[in-house]
């Protein structure tokens, strides 16, 4: 790697891959496909062309490659055949209620007597809980199916099982030492397994799961009513809800992922899904991407399970009707405002308490409050991890508990810290992956907790502070950013975690104006470029930084500036056009 920039306005390290013999030479419009593969380990004619032609048929495994896979199958085959109850229970996330979508419809699709719990997140936190399984058994259920959930329940599928349920496990959580005595444990994370999915979501093994009980239920004589379910339900039709699913829990879009999320989008875009489609209009959204599904329908998907129970969220997948679906999507869209307004109340106290954590020199932030809304705990710890670059948790203490979760920055897996912080007993529950994971704690341990988080932490990271360092794809003349580069670029979607849009470097960009836009954070402005052209910038949340100081000071008109940030399609008032998405500046 070689520096671009030693240190940006806003303090960051620009850094690239170095070529050798190119050093001094910006990347020709041509070449930067290939360049930007070569950045991401995508090297070879198969790998490059699987990577730009991202299809099912390519990609998808044989699903017993997963351990327990073939044992699953039959288990549920027996269940639906002998007419007897299932149960699937999910998680309150979008992976959860997704997850749990699909294996309703599907076994629904087919005939199946089907019943669906999902945790509240307040009173029954994450996962299986006793009580829930009580009330399951007690409906007559025989089978049951957890869906992003259940690698940690080690005494509830005990319970279960003692109340004659049989339970199969499917999750893509980290386990733990002992699996749960379930009939069957699905998860790619075993230590055991060996199929090469560990990147999967929830909703990817379900599908999965899916898969491998159509095969099984094709392959014994069933009546001509079956078959015929069999034979006219098709799971690719499915496929909206598992990009939805693998997008909004932040899975790397890389091999079968990328497949699934590309294949998915499209399916999203026909509308088929009524609750989807009608959430689409809710939110505004015309045209089907990762962001829309990112940002516009998962925040709003969650934000049942955030503020009081995720069924809402699930009974809009799965309706059929219409009027109930306008009812549940403008309840959601409500919700989801109300959200907003808690989270940005929270967002203030614990911006300030991070930041007196910063000045004290932690590799760590640990930010806890009196009863905070503990549905919007992840996405405060999201927007610190953004804005100060450290590991973040984020809690709310209340009747001697502590509830939290956090966000993890590269090269720091959070999940394992709170996997081991789980095994000595500094926290009582807790789960997650490298990226994102939750956890509860007695209240007197919340000191214990933090040295153990900051010690940890500064293992990972070799005792260093983490570097606010940028990585670019490529180094481009200002004049090469034009609509026809975005369009060029588009073959390398569906951009997401794992595969994020091209970071880019212009050079040779003059200041023409920056004026505030918006609620007064966010920048727009113009430069101009190498061959006379204009290009148009927008800067979010850069007002009262260095970057939105130097470009709103009329002094700096004219100046020569290095640009750092994305090239977007933008379309304003039936005109299309390049955009840059400016996120920082050097000079």
């Amino acid at each position: 790697m070689r520096n671009i920039v030693d240190k940006s306005m806003l303090g960051k390290v620009w850094t690239t891959a170095a070529y050798l013999g190119e050093e001094e030479s910006l990347c020709q419009v041509d070449n930067l496909l290939q360049r930007v593969l070569e950045n991401r380990g995508i090297c070879g004619d198969v790998a490059v062309k699987n990577f730009l032609n991202p299809c099912i048929k390519e990609y998808m495994p044989d699903p017993s490659c997963l351990i327990d896979m073939d044992v699953a199958a039959k288990i549920i085959a027996d269940s639906i055949l002998n007419k007897e109850k299932i149960a699937i229970y999910g998680d309150y996330d979008v992976d959860g209620i997704t997850s749990t979508a699909i294996f309703v419809k599907y076994l629904r699709s087919l005939g199946a007597d089907v019943v669906w719990h999902l945790p509240t997140r307040e009173g029954e936190g994450y996962g299986l809980n006793l009580a829930a399984i009580d009330e399951i058994a007690a409906q007559g259920v025989k089978l049951l199916i957890t869906v992003d959930c259940g690698i940690s329940g080690v005494d509830e599928v005990a319970h279960a099982r003692k109340l004659g349920l049989r339970v199969v496990v499917t999750d893509h959580h980290s386990p733990d030492n002992v699996l749960p005595s379930a009939d069957a444990v699905i998860n790619p994370k075993r230590e055991d397994d060996t199929s090469d999915l560990s990147y999967l979501a929830g909703v990817g093994v379900a599908f999965l799961v899916l898969v491998a009980l159509r095969r099984e239920l094709k392959s014994r004589k069933v009546d001509s009513d079956l078959h015929e379910k069999l034979e006219n339900t098709n799971l690719m039709n499915y496929l909206d809800l598992v990009a939805l699913g693998t997008i909004c829990d932040t899975m790397p879009l890389i091999g079968l992922n990328r497949a699934f999320v590309a294949t998915g989008l499209k399916v999203l875009g026909l509308r088929n899904n009524l609750g989807l489609r009608v959430l689409m209009d809710v939110a505004g959204i015309k045209k089907t991407s990762v962001y829309a599904a990112g940002f516009a329908l998962g925040p709003r998907l969650n934000a049942a399970g955030r503020l009081d129970s995720a069924s809402p969220a699930l009974e809009l997948l799965l309706t059929d009707n219409p009027l109930v679906a306008q009812d549940l999507a403008q309840k959601l869209h409500s919700m989801n405002q109300e959200r907003i307004d808690i989270q940005n109340a929270i967002m203030l106290s614990a911006t300030d308490m991070a930041k007196k954590c910063c000045d004290s020199g932690h590799c760590s932030l640990f930010i806890c409050g009196d009863n905070w809304h503990g549905g919007v705990m992840g996405i405060i710890a999201g927007r610190l991890k953004d804005k100060y670059n450290l590991p973040s948790c984020v809690a709310t203490r209340c009747d001697g508990v502590i509830n939290g979760s956090g966000r993890s920055i590269p090269g720091v897996d959070l999940g394992k810290i709170i996997h081991d912080a789980l095994a000595e007993g500094i926290i009582t529950e807790g789960g997650g992956h490298a990226a994102a994971a939750g956890f509860s704690l007695a209240a007197d341990k919340e000191s214990l907790f933090c040295d153990f988080l900051e010690k940890a932490v500064k293992e990972q990271l070799n005792g260093e502070m983490p570097h606010q360092e940028v990585v670019v794809d490529a180094e481009l003349d200002a004049g090469s950013a034009n609509l026809k580069l975005v369009h060029k670029m588009a073959a390398l979607e569906p951009f997401g975690q794992g595969n994020p849009e091209p970071t880019l470097v212009l050079y040779g960009a003059t200041i023409r104006y920056a004026s505030v836009m918006g609620n007064g954070s966010h920048l727009r402005g113009a430069v101009g470029t190498s061959n006379g052209n204009q290009l148009s910038f927008v800067g979010f949340n850069l007002v009262g930084t260095p970057v939105g100081d130097f470009l709103l000071d009329e002094a700096n008109v004219n100046t020569k500036i290095m640009m750092l940030g994305k090239l977007k399609e933008n379309e304003y008032n039936g005109r299309v056009s390049a955009q840059f998405v400016l996120e920082d500046i050097a000079i």
